[in-house]
């Protein structure tokens, strides 16, 4: 194995975490023309790594010295580790190797929190930190991902040359930006994972409703999203579901999407979008509705026991109206997924205010169009639509999504209706019709609510006549007293 010491080779940019996502980025950032040093825990995947590769610009280390040592000044160094305490270890362990001004960028899934007190951390010491947002996966690493850097706006311009080598391209650009400062990329990054947590649950709903509902198989569904893709739906998620639903099992014969497991996964970032907006007094029910069904989800157990208790009406509708409900779920996709987007979006402008980041939400859409899991036509609009109007309250009030919503509110009424009355679970989509008819309702009851609490605890209310008054307070059981 090459190490730092031969040669007295410089390099240009470092990569420690030699996993898939680790890896694949540092082919990326070699293929760009930089000379790259790598350093893993487990020195054999390093030897691994250059051995499978052999390029001259890659200096394998096996110690995180030598690492060090290799790398020119300022040291610009990429984590690519597991979030929580190993990049806490890792931190630790550079700090007595790095010098004042340079620079360690994480790239992992971190709580923005986290690398809010890291980067305070390592400023008494001089060097700069840069939490990382990731997205786009192996191939995104691999071959162009969105990233979403966070930090000092000074020390960016040492970065920024690498980041928009490697980053995917689109029309408007490279799919990065100086997002804001210290744990603003990762914000981002939760929140766009958030996104994708409402994005995938409302086509997985809308599948459901197609397939169980309609009765569509799976040759037929892969026809629907496919042709889908051509549209006002094209995105990276519609694309691959097209191609899942095409894929079939060696060892059985089905479809291989049949023969999975319907428990889905999550690494915690969806949780942390709902806790945050919890937090910042954001309404998000699409997201949070996405989280609770991957909850649900995992009751596999409870929920095979209660199919044969619990009775509910039969799902299937009948395929004699098929593609007027498959036009259908199209519009009610389409117009959720709009709201999905919105409670993301206010969600980055309300920690942006809460932290005085200064993200432009404009450009968040705009990196967000190439390379990452969330990559959508529908980006195009959002961007548009901040150009129009930076300090926009929310995407519900573009003219453009506004009109689009409001001409496929019938059919998202009608798949939203016709799923329940079918006992088919379309918490996303529902939660997103429930967001859009709040937001347009200039009387809501919790006019009520606020007079129960008032009522039982004492917390007042204030008056629709009297504002200037400020909160008040009624003694509502004396009232009621006095009425009999």
């Amino acid at each position: 194995m090459t190490t730092g010491d031969e040669n007295q080779r410089s390099a240009q940019f470092g990569v420690i975490g030699l996993a898939v996502m680790g890896r694949n980025l540092a082919l990326n950032v070699s293929d760009q023309g930089y000379s790259i040093a790598v350093w893993n825990l487990e020195t054999e995947d390093t030897e691994r790594f250059v051995r499978d590769y052999g390029r001259k610009d890659i200096v394998g280390c096996n110690t995180l010295e030598k690492f060090a040592r290799s790398l020119e000044r300022p040291r610009r160094v990429l984590m690519m580790i597991k979030a929580g305490k190993p990049v806490d270890q890792t931190i630790e362990n550079l700090r007595q190797l790095l010098e004042p001004g340079d620079i360690v960028i994480d790239g992992g899934n971190s709580w923005f929190k986290d690398s809010q007190r890291r980067e305070r951390s390592l400023n008494n010491d001089g060097i700069i930190f840069f939490g990382l947002g990731v997205s786009g996966g192996e191939e995104g690493a691999r071959f162009g991902p969105s990233l979403m850097p966070g930090g000092s706006e000074g020390a960016y311009e040492h970065i920024r040359p690498v980041l928009e080598a490697i980053a995917a391209k689109t029309d408007s650009g490279p799919c990065v930006t100086y997002v804001g400062p210290d744990g603003a990329g990762h914000f981002v990054k939760m929140v766009h994972n958030g996104i994708e947590y409402g994005d995938m649950q409302l086509i997985a709903e809308t599948y459901d409703f197609l397939h169980r509902g309609v009765g569509l198989g799976y040759p037929e569904l892969a026809d629907v999203f496919a042709g889908w893709n051509k549209g006002p739906l094209e995105s990276f998620l519609i694309e691959l579901t097209a191609r899942v639903f095409r894929a079939i099992d060696d060892e059985t014969g089905k479809h291989l999407v049949d023969v999975v497991l319907d428990k889905a996964g999550q690494k915690g970032t969806g949780k942390w979008t709902a806790q945050v907006a919890l937090d910042l007094g954001v309404s998000i029910p699409t997201i949070s509705a996405a989280i609770d069904a991957r909850f649900i989800s995992g009751l596999k157990d409870e929920r095979v026991s209660a199919s044969r208790i619990i009775k509910g009406p039969r799902a299937a509708l009948g395929r004699a109206d098929k593609k007027k409900w498959i036009d259908a779920a199209h519009e009610a996709l389409f117009a959720a997924k709009i709201c999905s987007y919105a409670q993301g979006m206010s969600l980055i402008r309300a920690g942006s205010d809460h932290y005085n980041w200064n993200i432009n939400l404009c450009e968040m859409a705009r990196i967000w169009t190439g390379g990452c899991i969330i990559r959508a036509r529908l980006l195009d609009s959002i961007m548009r639509a901040y150009e129009k109007s930076p300090h926009l309250e929310s995407l519900l009030l573009d003219h453009e999504l506004k009109d689009r919503i409001e001409s496929a509110q019938r059919q998202w009424r009608r798949v939203s209706a016709k799923a329940q009355e079918h006992g088919i679970p379309v918490p996303a989509l529902s939660a997103s019709l429930a967001y859009f008819d709040s937001y347009r309702t200039a009387r809501l009851p919790q006019n009520l609510t606020q007079a129960q609490r008032d009522a039982f605890g004492a917390h007042t209310y204030e008056r629709t006549d009297h504002p200037e008054r400020g909160f008040v307070h009624s003694d509502w059981l004396a009232i009621h007293d006095q009425l009999k």
